[in-house]
């Protein structure tokens, strides 16, 4: 055969083998495999005299039984687009049954992925990112991997990972904890979701803080968790405010998500004795808070507590790449046998590819080195951003924000008596700008009312031609 035909049956063989049946649509496998057969056939490549495989090898790649793929090669024999040669094989047809010219597919147009919009929150500047060290340290965890990543892999992730992120909680946030006690998730969902399924009884009551998270309280009542929403102030959630049978408290003290204020020390030493009196646990939510601009970060409530009564949770989504989907969980001691009974049972959603990279990257101390350097860069926009704001003064209550990816601006009184911020943040949409309203991050009455506008994801010139036009747009509104 020559090269031309070697080549045919290379490519008619990767397209076969490349067939993908879905057991779930009312057709059966048979009807799929004889449609997906003849749209190959009839394509744009003449592949006209090549051999099939044998049904029993396609029907093996295919993971469906030898009866489908002789079904569907005597289907298409009948139709005149397969031969059959005694003793040698099938074949496709020399002149193909062109019965009715072939309707042309047009292509599928494939709408480009839209890029942030300025003042998007919550995103890093992943064009900061140090591609070229993590595609080394990609590199050499996969050109020859650990006998262990090839092996069943623990439930609770990549364990020298684990170590890193113990390392890194112990020097960032004064977080003592052993790689036992530290679980890799996919995600906050799937942090929760361990939490309220594999932890806990159900039904439980949850405290939770408003405004805050918005999909907190739609994964909470997925997860048939009552939620008992308690108004903040300007020292964040106050323990006193706690009543009923509430036996579990979701928090964000060092920076509380969306205002960014931070809950003082007497307070937090307040929550941890209403958990120890109510047997309660409080799960902290420590989203960003490495991005800290004065000062040292906080030391986390959960080092308060030594992980007897709180968990801990934290993301890399925000500190590296939200294209990542690692994030974790430190647990108290007592609750590790209950987590790994469920993670036994349900499995990791936490990609296994990047936890080794993600490991040597910790540990050769570039990590750390990408969080000063970005924690610098993030300083100068948001400094930048406030004294761009300065013009909306008298629309708009802004302040530096000592820590965050964001700041969150009250409406000033004459602004604020003219339109909600719902409204400007849907006006501002059709202007190619993304403010998040701080209303729509509250269920409880009378809400608060303001602007989130994230920084770090964009330089000081695209925040400035925003913030021109948001004072702009604001002094259109009135």
């Amino acid at each position: 055969m020559s090269n031309v035909g070697n080549n045919l049956q290379s490519n008619f063989d990767a397209a076969l083998f490349g067939l993908v049946l879905d057991r779930s649509l009312r057709e059966s496998l048979q009807t799929q495999l004889t449609e997906a057969l003849r749209d190959l056939l009839l394509g744009s490549q003449d592949f006209s005299g090549t051999r099939l495989p044998a049904s029993r090898i396609l029907a093996q790649e295919l993971s469906v039984s030898r009866t489908t793929v002789v079904s569907a090669y005597d289907q298409l024999i009948s139709e005149g687009y397969l031969r059959t040669k005694v003793g040698d094989g099938t074949f496709v047809a020399d002149q193909l049954p062109h019965l009715t010219s072939p309707i042309a597919k047009a292509p599928l147009q494939r709408e480009p992925p839209q890029a942030w919009l300025p003042f998007h929150s919550g995103v890093p500047d992943q064009a900061l990112f140090p591609y070229r060290v993590w595609a080394r340290h990609i590199e050499r965890a996969w050109a020859r991997p650990h006998a262990d990543l090839l092996g069943r892999p623990d439930p609770f992730g990549w364990y020298p990972l684990r170590q890193a992120i113990g390392e890194h909680l112990s020097a960032w946030r004064k977080l003592d904890c052993h790689p036992e006690q530290i679980l890799i998730t996919s995600g906050a969902s799937e942090a929760f979701d361990v939490i309220f399924r594999g932890l806990l009884e159900p039904k439980r009551t949850a405290v939770v803080e408003d405004p805050g998270w918005p999909i907190l309280r739609d994964v909470l009542g997925a997860l048939g968790t009552r939620v008992q929403p308690i108004r903040i102030d300007r020292q964040g959630l106050d323990p006193e405010q706690i009543t009923g049978a509430a036996s579990v408290a979701i928090v964000t003290p060092s920076r509380h998500y969306p205002t960014g204020v931070s809950m003082p020390l007497s307070r937090r030493m307040a929550l941890l004795a209403w958990a120890n009196q109510q047997d309660a646990l409080i799960v902290e939510d420590d989203y960003d808070s490495e991005f800290r601009y004065q000062g040292h970060p906080l030391p986390s409530l959960t080092g308060l507590d030594s992980l007897r009564r709180s968990i801990y949770l934290g993301s890399f989504s925000k500190l590296l790449s939200p294209a990542l989907r690692l994030g974790y969980l430190v647990l108290p001691k007592p609750l590790i046998p209950a987590a790994k009974t469920y993670m036994s049972r349900y499995g990791s959603r936490a990609s296994l590819t990047p936890q080794p990279a993600l490991a040597t990257f910790m540990n050769s101390g570039e990590f750390a080195i990408h969080l000063r350097r970005m924690r610098r860069i993030y300083a100068k926009r948001q400094s930048h951003l406030v004294s761009e704001l300065a013009g909306c003064a008298d629309l708009l209550d802004v302040a530096p924000d000592p820590s965050g990816m964001h700041i969150c601006a009250s409406l000033a009184p004459k602004l604020r008596y003219q339109m909600e911020d719902k409204s400007i943040v849907d006006i501002a949409r059709t202007e190619g700008l993304h403010l998040r309203a701080l209303s729509s991050h509250a269920s409880l009455p009378n809400p608060p009312h303001g602007l989130i506008l994230g920084f770090a994801a964009f330089d000081e010139t695209t925040l400035s031609r925003a913030t021109q036009k948001l004072n702009q747009l604001l002094r259109g509104l009135r």
